[in-house]
């Protein structure tokens, strides 16, 4: 690493410090003060992507990749702690330390990379929000995608009344989401036994290709690159003791938070693949890969009328909530890699129309049939993307300069390196099959 620079400016300089974390709170009070983030960061894990690459495999191999999407939370849980780590001990967000401490190239590089990861993220928040639309209002497609543009006015409006407030109309999303998925499963009866089956890994998913590219997909839909950029930027919204123990206190909560968000982030995505693979696989319909043609079966397979219309409710409600995360996430890497402020609503509006133009040009060129492979394909690329966010936050938290005492303690460290070398060789082993 080059000599660390420390110019730079605080990370989402307008809602630094903003929520209180009060002094004579304790127990359950205290830790409400610090939750909040982590339900931020858990909407990534369960956008619009998820959705399409769960229901290609579960209605392709049933239960089988239930594991791969266990395995990836499990990843995301240590690689979100390590984040909020990172933004608590070295007062920076995941850009900022690239910037501060990588050559200029190096860090330009790993920023290139990072934008294309947003916009990847952007394309599967853009096309799924215009499915949910064309599924519930009846709205081509094509207009849909346009219409998502008018999700900046959104985040602006949410955005003036404080970060609390963005936190609860994120958490009313996700319950939104959470209660349609308890319905559905209600209504599907999964097999337990074969759910719990599910859970464990079989070689299978590496050596058949087509396992392996919705394996990778499902990777790349869970754990996201962006993701890391903001938990390590959005903790610093509490304004917690700044001394040792001050520091402490907020990673252990921070952690907790992020925990017990991604463990609805992973009922929500496992319950995705499970619905899948109970009303399609076990039916016989392994050729179920279109959200769309979800939509249509699930009312008539399962039996319950209002089946296919709170899918497309909790779809929507997904979208939205990807939304107000993707535009946070692409405000704090283009100032914390170039330093560079631009007004939120110009920002998001340069991101909405890198996604919404490929999307446009797939949608007229293939149909609607094309909508979902393009989202699987986002996924996958998100995939590959990942290495380069996860190496740098590896070996910052595991460098006790950057973190102090907070630095990862060697057990941490080796776990963090190991699903680091998961991730590469994953893509490895993709990337070769491709060629």
């Amino acid at each position: 690493m080059a000599s660390p620079n420390t110019d730079f400016t605080r990370s989402l300089a307008e809602s630094h410090r903003t929520v209180a974390v009060p002094a004579a709170a304790r127990g359950w009070r205290r830790f409400a003060a610090f939750a909040g983030p982590g339900y931020l960061v858990a909407v990534g894990y369960m956008d619009p992507g998820n959705w399409a690459t769960d229901i290609a495999g579960g209605s392709a191999f049933g239960y089988a990749l239930l594991s791969v999407v266990l395995m990836s939370n499990l990843m995301a849980i240590v690689l979100q702690a390590l984040a909020a780590r990172l933004g608590i001990a070295a007062g920076m967000d995941l850009a900022q330390a690239c910037r501060a401490h990588y050559s200029r190239p190096v860090a330009f590089a790993l920023w290139v990379l990072c934008e294309i990861a947003i916009i990847a993220c952007d394309l599967a928040e853009v096309l799924g929000t215009a499915i949910a639309l064309k599924l519930l209002f009846g709205l081509p497609l094509v207009w849909g995608v346009c219409l998502t543009a008018l999700d900046v006015f959104l985040i602006l409006a949410l955005q003036r009344f404080g970060f609390r407030k963005l936190e609860a109309f994120v958490i009313a999303l996700l319950a939104i989401i959470a209660g349609c998925f308890v319905f559905e499963l209600i209504a599907a009866q999964p097999n337990l036994r074969d759910v719990l089956g599910g859970l464990v890994p079989t070689p299978e998913i590496v050596t058949d290709p087509a396992r392996l590219y919705l394996a990778i997909g499902i990777l790349g839909a869970t754990v996201m690159p962006h993701n890391l950029y903001l938990h390590s930027s959005i903790v610093q919204t509490r304004a917690f003791a700044q001394d040792e123990a001050g520091r402490h206190e907020a990673a252990k909560m921070a952690t907790i938070d992020s925990t017990v968000a991604l463990a609805l982030a992973f009922f929500i995505n496992a319950s995705i693949l499970i619905l899948a693979a109970a009303a399609f696989h076990t039916a016989g319909r392994t050729d179920i890969a279109e959200i769309d043609e979800a939509y249509r079966l699930l009312s008539p397979m399962l039996g319950v009328g209002a089946a296919s219309v709170i899918f497309a409710i909790a779809l929507l409600a997904s979208g939205q909530n990807s939304t107000v995360t993707g535009t946070l996430a692409g405000q704090i890497v283009m100032e914390g890699f170039l330093h560079l402020r631009m007004k939120v609503w110009l920002r998001r509006m340069v991101t909405r129309l890198l996604a919404i133009v490929p999307a446009v040009l797939v949608v007229g060129a293939a149909g609607d049939a094309g909508a979902t492979r393009l989202l699987v394909l986002s996924q996958v690329i998100l995939s590959l993307q990942l290495p380069f966010a996860v190496v740098p936050l590896v070996q910052f938290t595991s460098n006790r300069t950057v973190m102090g005492s907070l630095v990862s303690p060697r057990w941490l460290g080796v776990i963090a390196w190991v699903i680091t070398t998961v991730i590469i060789g994953l893509n490895a082993t993709l990337l070769w099959g491709m060629l």
